[in-house]
């Protein structure tokens, strides 16, 4: 009896590991799943060199966007009005390159500016007025659209300077020569592995030392070889065809730059504390309104510098550029396992759901599936991402 009841423990232990487990990097292994999915349904296509690096390309100014909806999110507000600040921002680079001729060092950085002003302008009214950021961002939403058609009058400008359209549309050089593979590519991808190893390797001893609960090093071994695998795998993808996009170098500059921002800094903490809960924030004498102003000034900062990306990759400023993609910023948010209350998530889960939904819409395009179809299974997905994190959060309360 004693030996039966030990068993059925072990297993319920095991089984407990297993969802923990899976809770954690659910939607990396969901993304594992699905590049496998559609290797096999597109016989081949999905995982050629030329696709992947076309899914980074179609996708870097969502990823850009949802780094900065994390933050937001994470003080439990959305921000509706990134993909009218994209089409704003589009709109004064266009008129300032192409009808104007002013160069791009310059144009650049005033069109971050602007972008930096719009979000000073709402966080002002949600963190000191307390206007709901719903309001405010949907007010955004639809005067940075009208003022958009109001700059560009309802054309098209177009085309930009190729240094310009090099944000989106460039590759590193190989500084190494050669007709075959990109070799500083694969040089760059086994340095940024060995970084990340080493970056594990740092935060599990911190944790050992601040005696917190680490993984066994056998598991903390499994995941150092799936990062190096994965990391030399896209290296070399990407190495068999062009070298890595200067847009990709871009996004892991912002990935690294916030993650460290919202894990080893004291603003990053105060933002979870935050939105964790408001009022025991401001009680330990958090400045909640400060926080939240410069989370807005930052959410229209990368909006702005997503609306560049977009149309360097266009090579034009429409009045119709960024429509919806608020919605996609905020499904890659929540699809990487932020909450929807507030005080949960990351940035490399961020990442990872706008990945899961570049690779959705790239994988179902390939397919042929419809973009009515697209659209439904999308916002399924997201659903029963939400149901998920809400289990998750019961569970753990159990």
């Amino acid at each position: 009896m004693e030996n039966i009841t030990k068993d059925r423990k072990e297993k319920f232990q095991l089984s407990e590991k297993l969802l923990d487990i899976f809770s954690k990097y659910s939607m990396i292994i969901i993304l594992v799943v699905l590049l496998i999915a559609f290797q096999l349904m597109t016989d081949g296509i999905f995982l050629r060199p030329l696709n992947i690096t076309n899914i980074v390309l179609q996708n870097s100014h969502i990823l850009v966007l949802a780094v900065g909806m994390l933050l937001v999110v994470l003080l439990g507000y959305v921000d509706l009005s990134v993909g009218s600040v994209m089409a704003f921002v589009g709109a004064i680079a266009g008129l300032m390159m192409v009808n104007n001729d002013i160069s791009p060092i310059i144009a650049v950085p005033v069109c971050l500016l602007v972008g930096a002003l719009i979000g000073a302008w709402q966080g002002f009214w949600v963190a000191y007025v307390g206007i709901p950021a719903f309001i405010v961002t949907l007010a955004g939403l639809l005067m940075f659209r009208g003022l958009t058609q109001v700059v560009l009058g309802g054309q098209s400008l177009a085309p930009f300077p190729k240094v310009f359209q090099k944000i989106s549309t460039g590759y590193l050089p190989n500084l190494f020569g050669g007709d075959g593979l990109h070799i500083t590519t694969l040089i760059l991808g086994g340095l940024l592995a060995a970084m990340m190893v080493f970056g594990q390797w740092r935060a599990r001893e911190k944790r050992k030392e601040n005696n917190f609960e680490v993984q066994s090093f056998p598991v903390f071994v499994a995941l150092a070889i799936f990062t190096v695998v994965t990391v030399m795998v896209l290296s070399f993808v990407f190495a068999s065809y062009q070298g890595f996009p200067v847009i990709l170098i871009i996004l892991a500059f912002i990935v690294i730059l916030y993650g460290f921002i919202t894990n080893q800094t004291v603003a990053g903490r105060q933002i979870y504390a935050t939105g964790g809960n408001r009022k025991s924030a401001e009680l330990s004498g958090i400045n909640t309104k400060k926080i939240t102003f410069w989370v807005f000034v930052n959410m229209s900062f990368l909006a702005a510098l997503a609306g560049l990306i977009l149309a360097a990759r266009l090579n034009a400023a429409t009045p119709q550029a960024g429509n919806s993609l608020e919605l996609d910023a905020m499904a890659s948010v929540y699809f990487g396992g932020a909450s929807t209350s507030g005080g949960i998530g990351t940035v490399v889960g961020a990442i990872v759901g706008g990945l899961v939904m570049g690779v959705l819409n790239n994988g179902m395009s390939i397919l042929g599936v419809g973009v009515d179809w697209q659209q439904a299974i999308k916002g399924l997905i997201l659903l029963l991402a939400v149901v998920l994190d809400i289990y998750n959060k019961k569970r753990k309360i159990s």
